[in-house]
């Protein structure tokens, strides 16, 4: 069912706790699943320097929470943002279909970590598509 990447992620996740002096953090969940992914990054220079994660959720959702940060850590904010769900899915020799939202997750956690970190810059993270924070008049979180 799962990849010897998906295994070797839960297993022995990298990058798992609150990160100290993170200057960006972000956090999405999915009421139906259960599923809540914390991101922690310190970026400097708009270069994330480092990151990690807290995770509730299932094996997969600990797993793409991994190579999520395992992805784009030492990228630039730029590059970060090109990172996809599927990209986290095919890293990780991919995932069962009725898991691939975990990846979707991963995906949406890094976006609103930098979201995060923009915000705290003055700038405004809608101008590149991200969450602007404002959920009331927001669709895309609610699918």
């Amino acid at each position: 069912m799962y990849s010897e990447k998906v295994l070797d992620h839960f297993s022995n996740p990298r990058n798992v706790g609150e990160l100290e002096g993170a200057n960006a953090v972000g956090q999405v969940g999915n009421s139906k699943c259960g599923d809540i992914m914390k991101i922690y990054m310190k970026i400097e220079n708009d270069i994330i320097v480092d990151c990690s994660f807290k995770t509730f959720g299932c094996g997969a959702a600990v797993a793409t929470s991994s190579m999520a940060t395992e992805m784009v850590k030492g990228k630039t904010i730029e590059e970060a943002l090109t990172l996809t769900n599927k990209a986290v899915a095919e890293a990780l020799d991919g995932l069962p279909p009725e898991k691939l939202h975990c990846s979707v997750l991963a995906e949406e956690a890094i976006k609103s970590a930098i979201a995060d970190y923009m915000r705290s810059q003055g700038k405004d993270p809608g101008t590149l598509g991200l969450c602007d924070g404002n959920c009331e008049n927001c669709c895309a979180h609610n699918k």
